[in-house]
């Protein structure tokens, strides 16, 4: 076999090995829960107090993932104070949740809470390579550190900026987000956010559920609620539901549109499948012709000796 047919076989069968095992990576979760019952949460500002009690119960059940509140690099004062809500705040590797406060005008405050959405069709588990990230059928779209590589493809693939990373621990850095509680769902219990809201502006159950107990709300409190439930339809539907007096991107929640990015972030993953995959047979093909030249023409022999010999 000559050298370039050596580097076209090699191409195309590494190219055929790689392209459909990133692709099916990519596409793990696109596509296979959009019918299902999933569980969910509706969030409703309209009855949201900003007590924060919800950001305390997630700190206190994610102990064992979350730094404790002494080790925190910024840490905030006591959940009782609303101060911390004079500027608006994000999620990051200390916190799965916060609630920021939107003064609207000619009214009081409106709250809302901020975490994962879990999309129907999360693209932050399309663009996880290694299936790190993976949209469980009960509904919560979990993380398994032990798989992640640290790539931080989800970060630029989620519409909503919601997983984080640890860019302070060298050893070990992670994705942290929200995972809505599962394994206490495992167990029977409520998500640690739900169980500990007063006002019962957390709703959690059934997703199918939450939708009827949000239309109907929006039906018998004219005038209270604006007709949009968020997340019914964006980015193909999500888990995570809301209900507010305000328009929701008065709220900060962004425009995203109502078709999941799934399919964009395979393609993209398909496609650096192939890059990966010619590269990889070009690096090995070089490291095999080098090879066999070495062995050809040892140290201290010139190739060109040997050309008059050819002739």
């Amino acid at each position: 076999m000559n050298r370039r047919k050596f580097l076209s076989c090699f191409t195309t069968v590494t190219a055929a090995v790689t392209l459909p095992s990133l692709r099916g990576a990519a596409a793990s979760s696109a596509h296979l829960f959009a019918d299902t019952d999933m569980l969910g949460v509706l969030h409703d500002s309209a009855r949201c107090i900003g007590c924060r009690k919800c950001e305390a119960a997630c700190q206190k059940v994610n102990a064992d993932v979350l730094p404790s509140p002494d080790k925190l690099k910024s840490p905030e004062p006591s959940f009782y104070y609303r101060s911390v809500m004079d500027k608006k705040r994000h999620t990051d590797f200390q916190r799965f949740t916060v609630v920021n406060r939107y003064k609207i005008e000619d009214r009081l405050p409106v709250y809302r809470k901020f975490q994962c959405n879990h999309c129907i069709e999360p693209a932050c588990a399309s663009a996880c390579f290694v299936k790190a990230l993976r949209k469980t059928p009960e509904g919560p779209v979990i993380y398994s550190p032990d798989l992640c590589v640290g790539c931080r493809y989800c970060m630029i693939a989620c519409p909503f900026y919601v997983p984080a990373y640890d860019y302070d621990n060298t050893w070990n850095p992670l994705i942290y987000k929200c995972t809505m509680c599962a394994p206490r769902l495992a167990k029977g219990l409520l998500p640690g956010c739900v169980e500990s809201c007063p006002k019962e502006a957390l709703t959690f159950g059934r997703r199918k559920e939450l939708l009827q107990i949000a239309r109907q709300r929006i039906v018998d409190n004219q005038g209270i609620y604006v007709d949009h439930i968020y997340g019914e339809y964006e980015v193909g539907g999500t888990c995570w539901l809301y209900l507010s007096p305000v328009p929701h991107k008065n709220l900060g929640q962004p425009e995203v549109g109502k078709t999941a990015p799934t399919d964009l972030t395979a393609d993209i993953l398909g496609t650096a499948g192939l890059a990966a995959g010619i590269l990889t047979a070009l690096l090995g093909a070089t490291c095999l012709v080098s090879s066999r030249r070495n062995k050809k023409y040892p140290a201290g022999h010139d190739a060109g000796d040997d050309r008059g010999d050819e002739q």
